[in-house]
C-alpha cells in the first residue's frame, strides 16, 4: 500500500474512534461512587451508627445455626444496605439512585 492510502485509512479509524460512545451501566456508576459515603469493611456497628446515624430499618439476623455459619445482620439506610458479620462490616451495597434508573436485565431461563 502507498503511504497516502495508509494515512487515509489511519485518519478514518481515528475519526470513527472519536464518534464512538458507550452507555454507563448501573454497576459502573456504583463502583465510581464515593466510597466514603458508605461504611467501610471492618467498621463496628457502633462506629457505623455514630457516623451515619440510626438505620431506617434493622432486619432480622440470619445464619448462626452452626459454628461455621456466622450470624449476618443487615441495616438499611436510605442509600445503601450494610452487612455485618457478628458486629463488623463485611460489605455495604448501594441502592438505585433514582426510580428511573435501570439495572441489569433478568436472567434468561
Amino acid at each position: 500500500m502507498s503511504r497516502v492510502l495508509i494515512s487515509l485509512y489511519a485518519a478514518a479509524l481515528l475519526g470513527m474512534a472519536g464518534a464512538a460512545s458507550a452507555d454507563v451501566l448501573l454497576v459502573d456508576r456504583v463502583q465510581q461512587e464515593n466510597q466514603a459515603a458508605m461504611p467501610s469493611r471492618g467498621m463496628s456497628m457502633a462506629q457505623v451508627e455514630a457516623r451515619f446515624g440510626a438505620p431506617s430499618q434493622k432486619l432480622d439476623a440470619r445464619g448462626g445455626q452452626k459454628r461455621q455459619w456466622p450470624t449476618i445482620n443487615r441495616w438499611v439506610y436510605p442509600g445503601f444496605v450494610v452487612y455485618f458479620e457478628k458486629n463488623r462490616v463485611i460489605d455495604a451495597v448501594a441502592q438505585k439512585a433514582a426510580a428511573n434508573e435501570v439495572g441489569p436485565k433478568p436472567a434468561i431461563r
